[in-house]
C-alpha cells in the first residue's frame, strides 16, 4: 500500500484551489486518506478533516492547522449540525441523502469543489453500486439555484486511471470578487 503522503490531489481539486482563500474555514467532507486536506494544509488554510476511518485520520492528526473528527456522515444524526464552512471539498463519495445538509454548510460566499463517479464506471472499475454513482447532470441540478456555477464537467477520464466522474465548482451568491467563470452546461 502506498503511505498516505504519497498519495496525489486531484487535478480538479488542484485546478480550482486558487479559489479558497489562506484563512478560509474548509471541510475536507469523507476526507479518505486526506490528499486535499495536505494540500490545502500546506498552503496555510485550516482544515477540519472528517471521515469515518479513524486510521486514515490518525495520520492527519499531527497535520499543522489541521482539524480531524471521526463522524459516521451517513447515519440518521447529521454530526455537522450549526457548522459553517468558507470552503468544502469532496471527492470520490456520494450520499444522496445529505446533500443538502452539505450545502446547508456552505457560508454564502463559499466554495464547492466536488468530485465524484458518474454512472457507466461500472464498466470501469469501482464504485460499480449505482447509489454511489451520479447520475447525468446530477450535481449541476443540486447546485443551481443555491450556488453560482463556476466550471462543470462529466465524462471519461484517464487519470489516475480510466473512470466516468462529475465534477462541478461553485461559489456562494454573495461572493463579490471576480470569478473566472468557464463553465459548461449540461446539455438539455
Amino acid at each position: 500500500m502506498e503511505p498516505y503522503s504519497d498519495l496525489a490531489p486531484s487535478e480538479w481539486v488542484c485546478r480550482w484551489a486558487h479559489l479558497v482563500p489562506a484563512r478560509a474555514r474548509l471541510l475536507d467532507f469523507a476526507c479518505g486518506r486526506g490528499r486535499h486536506t495536505r494540500l490545502f494544509a500546506e498552503r496555510g488554510v485550516p482544515v477540519w478533516a472528517v471521515d469515518q476511518d479513524t486510521r486514515v485520520l490518525g495520520e492527519l492528526a499531527g497535520l499543522p492547522g489541521v482539524h480531524v473528527q471521526q463522524m459516521d456522515l451517513e447515519g440518521s444524526e447529521w454530526p455537522l449540525v450549526g457548522q459553517r464552512f468558507d470552503a468544502i471539498v469532496v471527492t470520490n463519495y456520494l450520499f444522496r441523502p445529505r446533500l443538502a445538509d452539505l450545502l446547508g454548510l456552505l457560508d454564502q460566499t463559499g466554495v464547492l469543489i466536488y468530485e465524484t463517479f458518474l454512472l457507466g464506471n461500472e464498466a470501469l472499475g469501482r464504485p460499480t453500486n449505482p447509489d454511489y454513482l451520479l447520475r447525468e447532470d446530477e450535481l449541476f441540478c443540486w447546485v443551481a439555484g443555491h450556488l453560482r456555477i463556476v466550471a462543470f464537467e462529466q465524462g471519461r477520464v484517464e487519470r489516475p486511471g480510466p473512470a466516468m466522474v462529475q465534477r462541478i465548482c461553485a461559489v456562494g451568491k454573495a461572493r463579490q470578487e471576480p470569478v473566472p467563470l468557464n463553465s459548461t452546461a449540461p446539455r438539455p
